[in-house]
């Protein structure tokens, strides 16, 4: 850049020289000549050096290996190639003071020459302020070559760090090919542990960690197989049953012990004319999703599924499997539930039979009865169940078969209705003496879960309990007239029916002096 500055001021010269050769008279051609070979001999030069700076300029930016500020060094090179830009301008100016000079414009060849000595004055001042700042680079690029040095040394200390590393790393690989067998067998125990039966820990020695880790697998092997066993029984007895057995059968109780529990029978209504005519394997595939559907409420609300008897359904609620203040309410639930299964298992009939038509609509009748039994593994030496035993058991299966009596589907006795308490919405039906009692029992129809019961239902239910109140003191033509509001309620209620064809025997054969409301029921 300073030999590029040194040019210009040549040229300069060169060109004053040049204007005052052009005036002398006569001219001389040799001198103009050659001062003209000497102002294009030094612009040439100038603008080789300037390039010349601009091409070291960038080299220095394109090579990843030096210290300079990249950012400033591309400033720099922009303000050269202002700087060439401006050499331009001069090099017009110039040629145009030739023509004005040949066109002996001598006011105008002045005035430009006086131009053309500004724009070297300010080509000097921009090359003094470029090779001041080159000058700063140079010395952030010496700081930045020491920060280097610097960054080296310590560099180097890291390395040597890393070397000490390495050597207590190498130690405790070593160390840890000598425990890896152990933590492998731990991370299996911990996966056993979390439910992988599948774990297979490698042996990788003979010595006795491979013994142990033989014997480990070896066990992991016979709790597999035994929990297959209780996958398997699962399907033929509740789960919760099998785990008790194998796992706490101190829960289950094998020497048999006296409970309040509730019992849940569930029938179909007429599965005698529903099965006629049906092939073996459409039978099997309505049973198996008609016995699934009531099954899953009751496991899904913690009863246990006692057995199936045909298209009938025995379950129980009670400690260990469920709260003693729970039972009855979780039992009446699971009932519910079962009904509201009933209309999807009637539409997925065409799919389990392939017939598409002609299906009677599936009725379900339940009881549901809460009181003291016998609980516990009852059966011969070689097969036991693990169930029921007592009057409740036969209370709830007679109010099964007492729903058909009275056209409800889901009765309850007195025990249940008390536990289940303000959960459900219900409807005392009558006082009934059951074949094998010499106790009346009060018996009601679950309606539904509190606040989820229509409210015509309620009314018929507040209207059905007053005249039954008036059948029970005899005063047969209010009990006749409440009956009839019920019916103007909910026209085909069952019940209502029941009772005033009983009203209308009464008044023809009038009951005798120990009536007490109780009636007696003959069907089992």
């Amino acid at each position: 850049m300073s030999h590029a500055n040194i040019h210009w001021v040549e040229e300069s010269s060169f060109i004053r020289r040049l204007v005052a050769a052009l005036d002398d008279t006569p001219p001389d051609k040799a001198k103009i000549d050659k001062l003209h070979q000497r102002v294009a001999a030094s612009s040439t030069a100038a603008d080789d050096d300037l390039a010349a700076a601009r091409r070291y300029i960038n080299a220095q930016i394109a090579d990843p290996l030096d210290f300079n500020d990249n950012v400033e060094l591309a400033r720099l090179d922009t303000r050269l190639e202002f700087l060439q830009e401006s050499r331009h301008q001069f090099e017009d100016l110039f040629t145009k003071l030739q023509i004005n000079e040949d066109a002996g414009k001598h006011a105008d060849v002045r005035d430009e020459l006086d131009d053309l000595d500004g724009m070297r004055d300010r080509f000097d001042l921009q090359i003094d302020e470029n090779r001041l700042e080159m000058g700063r680079l140079a010395r952030g690029a010496i700081a930045s070559t020491r920060a280097f040095q610097v960054r080296v040394v310590e560099i180097s200390l890291v390395l040597l760090l890393l070397a000490a590393m390495l050597g207590v790393t190498v130690a405790a690989l070593i160390t840890s090919g000598l425990v890896r067998p152990v933590r492998r067998l731990l991370a299996g125990t911990v996966a056993v542990e979390g439910g992988a039966l599948d774990t297979i820990v490698p042996v990788t020695s003979s010595d006795e960690i491979g013994r142990l880790t033989e014997s480990f697998n070896k066990m992991v092997g016979e709790l597999r197989v035994k929990e297959q066993i209780r996958d398997t029984f699962g399907k033929y007895v509740d789960p919760r049953i099998v785990a008790g057995l194998i796992d706490r059968p101190e829960l289950t109780d094998p020497k048999g012990a006296r409970r309040e529990m509730t019992i849940l029978f569930s029938d179909m209504q007429g599965f005698t004319s529903f099965s006629e005519g049906m092939t073996p394997v459409g039978l099997v595939n309505v049973m198996n999703g008609y016995l699934t559907m009531l099954s899953d409420p009751v496991r899904r609300n913690s009863g246990i599924v006692d057995k199936y008897i045909g298209d009938a359904i025995m379950a129980f609620w009670g400690p260990p499997f469920a709260a003693s203040d729970e039972q009855a309410r979780l039992a009446c639930f699971a009932a519910l539930e079962q009904f509201a299964g009933l209309p999807a298992f009637q539409a997925s009939l065409p799919e389990l039979t392939g017939v598409r038509r002609g299906f009677p609509k599936i009725a379900l009748r339940t009881g549901i009865a809460t009181g003291d039994v016998v609980v516990g593994n009852i059966g011969s030496e070689q097969t036991r169940s693990y169930t029921v035993l007592g009057d409740t058991v036969n209370i709830a299966s007679r109010l099964e078969g007492a729903s058909k009596a009275y056209g409800t589907h889901i009765l309850l006795n007195h025990r249940t209705r008390e536990l289940a308490g303000d959960a459900i919405e219900v409807r005392e039906i009558d006082a009934v003496l059951v074949v094998g009692k010499s106790e009346p029992e009060r018996i009601f129809e679950l309606l539904g879960r509190k606040g989820e019961v229509a409210s015509d239902r309620l009314e018929l239910r507040d209207t059905f309990v007053a005249a039954l109140a008036d059948y029970r003191e005899q005063r047969w033509d209010r009990a006749a007239k409440g009956f009839r509001d019920c019916l103007s309620i909910v026209p085909d209620d069952p019940a209502s029916h029941v009772f005033l064809d009983r009203i209308r025997q009464f008044i023809a054969d009038p009951p005798k002096d120990e009536w007490n409301g109780v009636w007696a029921l003959h069907e089992k």
